[in-house]
């Protein structure tokens, strides 16, 4: 019987457009679910889309439509942008599916049941469009602390899960399971912001919108967002419903992956739902980094989408693949720009690798008429690309293993670039000009065949549509092309034919590139132009003007940081002790997100010194730090080293 291997990426959420940074975690799913596949392993690929909430509720009323028309609608694109990208998901899964529904629906009650669950309410201040529910001490000024915009006051009757049981028994499995959650920078953080501070009761139902899955037995609830959508790990394989029935087989999951921003939804709440219900946990929660576009990370607010279809026409769906599992070092944050990526394709898919086969193809048909004679001899020079291609499939399947995707790409382009330096070094060029050379040309370009034979195989799970491509220009046939086969040097037959096809990365002119692309942008600009008033009140982007006397209201002042540590319970707030020149101060910040205390500590900054004091999760905040708006992140403004602690701003 075959292994197991069950892979699930998050649903996602449904906006209207899919930006680059949704595509990589499908992406690097989809190379790995392959992968699993070409070594034998009887493999289940999820994805699918959160399609219930409150935001969607409202989003479908300003639209004018119901709330499932208008998923549906969005529904199409995501799954046309999947195909283009070549994603091999095995079930696509909706929360707005019946049986998903019927199933959360029976596990609310099992909870209930179990006593797991208890009846409510829920008092104290909301976000619309944070979705957020904050206590008096954890406002800003009366404000929202994520995004500043004021709150309403709200009170409503609702079910909560006994979170708080789980602390220990949650600590306790990532002692005794290090694997569990990884990176280990992820454990550090639920650990440290979460579990040592202690868990509180979830909140699992609401009152206030009707739009997700009715909670049976309470009519007016709807079951938390978070707890429907994390059960479609199961109710796809069939828990609690008889629509499927692959549950026995394929769970416990062996890797759920997403964006470090939900995994605390992974990490912490979705094991102890599981371990309420008795059930086996996932294997392994993978929180990946962020795709970040010039320094922030990638959102539709910020401006900064990138869209993946645009760039699957423009570069072809496999260069956009093999950047992103190139480029990100995985578990950490990678960058993403238009000059990156086709840097990338000009340097590694064009100059190496289409180079390659290119150049081997196009000299077996120059000097054998397309096909290779079976008399070749061997020499020395040979050993050292033999010996490297021979244990290639080996480094590429340890790389994977760990699941970390560019190390493995590295390792294969490594080896291309070491055929190319073969050309080089044995110049089959000159030996073709002699015919007593050719059973040693012969020799050459076999080896050069069957590297590139080697590359295919091992690229196949990154760049599914170029492998096949090579194979055919290669004249390898299908059993060479297997995973197992990646393993040996030599399997090619010796009278190969080779037939010579397409380029395979056309190289791309960066400055006309860069260039076209710019005039893309051009007409939203001239658009957003003709919107602005002939003769503004006001600079645009400047809410109201003020005059010089309310101006010097404000004390500004020089501070150095000398010591941070992040608030508990929070993942957005730092705690900082500021040196003001006065005795110094304590100010809470909402930085934690694009700022370590280590990225802090000896820095100068400007503080804000005569503002009252506020309370931020409990905790005194004597000032506030100057910061500059990018997108939706901030980046703090900091003063030159020589400046004077105390100094005033003016």
């Amino acid at each position: 019987m075959k292994p197991t291997y069950y892979i699930t990426t998050p649903i996602y959420y449904p906006s209207d457009k899919l930006h680059i940074g949704h595509s990589y975690t499908t992406v690097v799913c989809d190379a790995m679910a392959r992968y699993k596949r070409m070594r034998g392993f009887d493999v289940f690929y999820l994805t699918g889309t959160d399609e219930h909430g409150q935001k969607i509720e409202a989003k479908a009323k300003e639209s004018g439509v119901t709330p499932q028309a208008y998923v549906d609608n969005i529904l199409i694109s995501i799954k046309e942008l999947w195909k283009t990208m070549d994603i091999s998901y095995d079930r696509f899964i909706r929360t707005t599916d019946d049986y998903h529904v019927a199933s959360v629906q029976k596990i609310f009650k099992t909870l209930y049941d179990k006593g797991e669950i208890y009846k409510g309410a829920y008092k104290g201040h909301y976000c619309k469009p944070c979705e957020s529910f904050w206590t008096e001490s954890q406002l800003n000024a009366g404000n929202c602390p994520d995004c500043g915009r004021p709150v309403e006051n709200a009170e409503e009757e609702a079910y909560f899960f006994k979170l708080s049981n789980y602390t220990q028994r949650i600590l306790d499995l990532y002692e005794q399971n290090p694997d569990f959650l990884q990176p280990q920078s992820r454990v550090n953080e639920m650990v440290n912001n979460f579990l040592k501070p202690g868990l509180d009761d979830l909140c699992v139902s609401r009152t206030s919108f009707t739009w997700g899955v009715p909670v049976t037995f309470d009519p007016g609830h709807v079951v938390y967002v978070w707890v429907d959508a994390l059960s479609n790990y199961i109710t796809a394989l069939g828990y609690e419903n008889d629509r499927h029935n692959e549950f026995n087989r394929y769970w416990p999951a062996d890797l759920h992956m997403m964006a470090k921003e939900i995994i605390r939804f992974h990490a912490i709440i979705w094991p102890a739902l599981l371990m309420a219900l008795e059930l086996p946990l996932p294997k392994q929660v993978y929180g990946h980094g962020w795709l970040l576009f010039d320094g922030d990370k990638m959102s539709k607010s910020k401006g900064n989408v990138v869209d993946p279809m645009i760039l699957c026409q423009r570069y072809g769906v496999d260069a956009v693949r093999y950047f992103l599992l190139r480029e990100v070092p995985f578990g950490q944050d990678g960058s993403f720009t238009n000059e990156a990526l086709i840097q990338r394709i000009n340097a590694d898919l064009a100059n190496d690798l289409g180079n390659l086969v290119s150049r081997t193809v196009t000299m077996v048909e120059k000097y054998f008429g397309g096909t290779l004679p079976s008399g070749r001899i061997a020499d020395a020079l040979d050993n050292e690309l033999i010996e490297m291609g021979a244990g290639l499939a080996a480094k590429v399947e340890t790389s994977l293993d760990q699941l970390q995707t560019p190390t493995a790409l590295s390792e294969i382009f490594k080896f291309v670039s070491r055929a190319n330096k073969y050309i080089d070094e044995t110049a089959p060029w000159v030996l073709g000009k002699d015919e007593a050379q050719k059973p040693r040309l012969a020799a050459v370009l076999y080896n050069l065949l069957e590297s590139i034979r080697l590359a295919g195989v091992l690229l196949t799970p990154f760049m599914p549509q170029t492998a096949p491509k090579i194979f055919e220009q290669i004249g390898a046939g299908k059993d060479v092309q297997d995973w197992e086969s990646a393993g040996k040097f030599g399997l090619l037959p010796a009278n190969a034919t080779v037939k010579r096809g397409e380029v395979l990365f056309p190289r791309i002119d960066l400055e006309k590139e860069m260039e076209a692309l710019g005039e893309m942008n051009a007409p939203k600009k001239e658009a957003n132009e003709l919107k602005k008033p002939e003769e503004p009140a006001k600079p645009e982007g400047v809410a109201s003007m003020i005059d010089i006397a309310d101006f010097g209201k404000v004390e500004l002042k020089v501070a150095k940081i000398t010591e941070c540590e992040r608030v508990s319970k929070s993942d957005k707030l730092l705690k900082l002790q500021l040196d003001d020149g006065q005795g110094g101060r304590q100010v809470v910040s909402g930085i934690a997100q694009w700022y370590t205390p280590e990225d802090l500590i000896d820095k100068k900054l400007i503080l804000v010194a005569n503002l009252k004091p506020a309370k931020l999760r409990g905790v005194e905040s004597q000032g506030m730090l100057l910061a500059a708006d990018v997108g939706d992140s901030a980046r703090v403004i900091f003063a030159d080293d020589d400046i004077p602690c105390g100094a005033k701003v003016r």
